[in-house]
């Protein structure tokens, strides 16, 4: 019984070797390019990550040390001006600003990234398509760019430069990590 050539293994099909320099050249950058990949993954990446958590976080902190600053006017603002739907302006005036004191925190700390990172990106897409829709005012661009940069901390978590990765290496280990 004879197979056909392409159901035969890889090492049984009598192919011709690949011949010439332009061949040897092409395998050797095809290495070059493996090598510079995985280098960059493990060098470049965590350091990308750690970046986009120490961009976003002082953009929603200020935010937040902002609203404490000058609570009245705060809650003035969410009264007259933000009115998000379905909250009571002090309401709304409080969850803004623990939020956005609170989460950049554990951004920072690479702690409970995704979890952290959600209601960012909720924030930044009420601010953009909510607030945008009502007035022109917030309709920002950048807004799309946080919303973008949210959803990749949301996705790949803390990176390799973060307490969620070095905690989850204590969990690995023999015995929890425990002592």
């Amino acid at each position: 019984m004879t197979s056909s050539p392409s159901l035969r293994p890889s090492s049984a099909r009598s192919s011709p070797a690949p011949a010439g320099p332009g061949f040897a050249w092409s395998g050797r950058a095809l290495e070059a390019c493996d090598r510079i990949t995985r280098r960059l993954d493990r060098y470049a990446t965590p350091l990308l990550d750690l970046t986009v958590r120490l961009t976003m976080a002082p953009i929603f902190f200020r935010s937040g040390l902002q609203k404490i600053g000058d609570w009245p006017a705060t809650v003035f603002l969410f009264q007259e001006e933000y009115r998000v739907p379905l909250l009571p302006p002090d309401l709304a005036a409080l969850l803004a600003a623990a939020t956005e004191l609170t989460m950049p925190v554990l951004l920072v700390l690479g702690l409970a990234t995704r979890l952290a990172a959600l209601p960012l990106l909720a924030m930044a897409m009420v601010i953009q398509f909510v607030l945008g829709a009502q007035n022109p005012a917030f309709d920002n661009p950048q807004h799309c760019f946080w919303m973008l940069l949210l959803a990749g901390l949301i996705v790949r978590g803390g990176g390799r430069l973060s307490l969620d990765h070095w905690l989850a290496g204590l969990g690995r280990r023999p015995g929890g990590g425990t002592p």
